[in-house]
């Protein structure tokens, strides 16, 4: 079966999202700062006419926000009726994986663990699937811990 995803790089790892969680990638421009949120929340933003949130994927895995100069790219998607931008390092392609979802093997690191599904693997390089909606539903943890 070929499923489409998207290939794109976060927090220095690469990630692989299936294609029907991604309504866009952006390139981030203006986002303001909410007061009183987690720092994996970097603050709001607005795409053809309505509010995003952007989400800091990186401070999730790694605990440090992104500075701002390197807040380039983000995956936009629709996730519980609410729009979100969640960043990324880099995107490298979208395309079909024929083996699609392969089983996690060896190990992983521990903060990837709550949002890591499978394994794609592209042109010789294994890519580890997440779900964009587990990001959001971690971060509401992270924001409520």
């Amino acid at each position: 079966m070929n499923n489409l995803y998207l290939l794109a790089t976060l927090a220095g790892t690469r990630i692989a999202v299936e294609g029907w969680e991604v309504e866009a990638v952006v390139r981030l421009t203006d986002v303001s700062p909410v007061p009183g949120m987690g720092a994996h929340v970097a603050g709001l933003s607005a795409l053809r006419s309505r509010v995003l949130t952007i989400i800091d994927v990186a401070a999730l895995i790694t605990g440090t926000a992104t500075p701002q100069g390197q807040r380039g790219l983000a995956v936009i998607a629709n996730i519980s009726g609410h729009s979100y931008g969640l960043m990324v390092d880099s995107v490298s392609d979208i395309c079909p994986v024929a083996d699609g979802e392969l089983p996690l093997r060896g190990q992983l690191e521990r903060a990837w663990a709550p949002y890591a599904r499978a394994i794609v693997e592209h042109e010789g390089h294994p890519w580890l699937l997440v779900s964009l909606a587990a990001f959001i539903e971690g971060g509401a943890m992270a924001q409520a811990a």
